[in-house]
């Protein structure tokens, strides 16, 4: 069996060219560079200051990528312990300070953020990565994090992005936001949702 330890580093920012561990594969799709770079290549100087949540967090790659670029801070949750502990070995790496880590059940723990938050000047920006449906036990995971859009109740999300497997039909609105756009890289794609317009 392999020993070597999967590895990405933050792409732009401040940290530039910092290496991250990554858990191992079986647990979690590494968030791929290109599709990385193009989260990012959307947000541009958007992040700077934003509150940035990461769901499904796994190393963390695409929050500390945010802290690198400039958000005020990162706030991930996990709910293996073995990606939980590289997640916190990776914020440590970079910025403690500016990492919130939760380790827990998304579906649990995301509403509770967003409920801790609403009452901040800060803007949020939500990345929701659920893992692929196809594993076991995974049934239904698109549609409970589509509830947790579907009932946010604050007014403080700058965006939702959604990384999910290509072949998913994407709902048009999740509550009070609609879909801007996706954009597909093979296998995963990206949706963007913002709010409504009145």
């Amino acid at each position: 069996m392999s020993t070597t330890q999967p590895k990405t580093k933050i792409i732009a920012g401040k940290y530039k060219g910092k290496v991250l561990d990554l858990p191992s594969l079986e647990v979690t799709r590494s968030s791929k560079a290109r599709l990385k770079e193009s989260v990012f290549n959307v947000l541009q100087f958007d992040i700077i200051d934003k509150v940035f949540i990461e769901a499904f967090a796994g190393s963390g790659s695409i929050g500390l990528e945010a802290i690198s670029r400039g958000a005020k801070r990162s706030y991930f949750i996990e709910l293996n312990k073995n990606s939980y502990n590289i997640l916190v070995k990776n914020c440590k790496s970079i910025d403690m300070e500016k990492c919130q880590t939760i380790q827990g059940d998304t579906f649990v723990q995301t509403p509770l953020i967003l409920e801790f938050l609403k009452n901040s000047t800060d803007e949020l920006i939500l990345y929701i990565d659920p893992p692929f449906d196809y594993r076991d036990g995974m049934e239904g995971i698109y549609e409970n994090s589509f509830d947790i859009v579907k009932n946010i109740e604050t007014n403080n999300i700058y965006m939702i992005i959604f990384e999910h497997v290509s072949s998913l039909e994407m709902p048009q609105v999740l509550g009070k936001f609609s879909l801007d756009k996706t954009k597909k890289f093979g296998k995963s794609s990206l949706s963007y949702y913002s709010y409504t317009q009145e």
